[in-house]
Parts: C-alpha cells; structure tokens; sequence
C-alpha cells in the first residue's frame, strides 16, 4: 500500500509523524506522504517540520515516510511560485487541492496547479478533458479519494483519465486513524469509480515508481 495524500497534526490532522506512521506500519504500508494544508502563510513553517520527521522515522521505520504539502485554497496567481517555494524548501511531492465540488474551491484551481507542475491534483472534481489533457502531458496524477464528499466526483474523474490518458492515484485524505485504506478499501475505491481490477493493478504500480523515483 501506498497513499501519497494524507495529513498530520501541523494542519487539520489528528496524530503526530510518528504515530501516523506507525498506523500504517501495522497495516502493511510500502510508503506515505504527509501533506499537510499550506498557503503562503504558513509552507515555511510545517514543511520543515515534515521533513525532519521523515528524517528520523525513515531511519527506523519499516514504512518510508515522503515529505510534502498540499497547496489548499491558494489565489490562482500564487500557484505557481507556492509549487517551486515548496520544492525549494525540499517537498519530495507536491499536492494541490483540487476543485472539489464539496468546498467553494476557486473556478481555475485546477489549471493553474496542473499548469505549475504539481505532483498530484487531489480530488479534482468535475475535471474537464482539457485539463486532464494537460496532467497526461506533464505525467501529474489525478486522485481517486477515499474521503467523504471528495469521492462524489470519483468516476467522473477516472472516466475523464482513461479518455485522456491520464495517470490517477488511490489516496484515503487521512485526517485520523480511522480514514487509513486497507488495501481491500483502496481497491474498493478505485473499482467503484468504474476501473478494472487490471487498471488498478497499474495503477498501483504507478504511484509504486513515483515513491521509487524520489528513494533512489
């Protein structure tokens, strides 16, 4: 298992780094990523703090633990350089929040993220084909969520990737130790979006690179 989308107590999250790793130690985990909430005010503050957290559990835990943020609620003109501020200061995954239909999400959230290069759209809701044109094109993953609200949109989102040929991901959103996807939920997730177990199976092995390309 592998979620690249998930959040710990320096946003809306409920645990501590280590205790959030360690909840998905037991489960089996390959890889995490914390992404906490972050804007202009405060990407400076908690992704170092995420990163020395990976720093220390990744000496130590069976589960490594990427470093990251997601961009939420951003003005569109701030995409941008938020994207390479967080890369600067050493993201190994950048997420933006994408334009769910269950929050007042700005119209063009969406282009403007998939535009500056993120590494995930996350629940990016009524996505169009233009736009899931250009995530194909920059090879950026469209999330498939498993939290509440944000999965209204699933199959939307997985019909717009397979006409475009885009890549998705499975990821729970985890605020707290309940919203962790066991595999059999994870795979759940992505066959009532409509996927095959065969595309699953890919897409697995997609978010598998990922985490490989950053561990080399």
């Amino acid at each position: 298992m592998i979620d690249l989308h998930t959040h710990c107590f320096f946003s809306d999250g409920e645990l501590v780094p280590a205790e959030h790793v360690r909840r998905v130690e037991v489960l089996g985990y390959e890889a995490i990523a914390i992404t906490d909430h972050a804007d202009s005010s405060n990407i400076d503050f908690i992704l170092p703090r995420i990163i020395k957290a990976a720093t220390d559990m990744n000496r130590y835990s069976i589960t490594r633990l990427l470093a990251g943020v997601e961009l939420t609620h951003v003005p569109l003109e701030l995409m941008d350089e938020l994207t390479r501020y967080a890369r600067k200061l050493g993201a190994e995954i950048v997420v933006a929040h994408g334009e769910t239909v269950v929050e007042p999400v700005r119209p063009g959230t969406n282009r403007a993220a998939l535009k500056a290069g993120v590494d995930l759209l996350a629940h990016p809701g009524l996505i169009t084909v233009e736009d899931a044109r250009l995530a194909a094109e920059k090879g950026i993953m469209l999330e498939l969520s498993g939290r509440k609200g944000h999965s209204l949109t699933n199959g939307h989102v997985a019909k717009m990737a397979e006409k475009c040929g885009a890549k998705l991901a499975v990821n729970a959103d985890a605020h707290g130790p309940g919203d962790f996807l066991t595999p059999d939920m994870a795979r759940i997730v992505a066959l009532g979006a409509g996927l095959t177990l065969e595309r699953y199976e890919q897409i697995r092995r997609d978010m598998a690179d990922f985490v490989g390309a950053i561990c080399r």
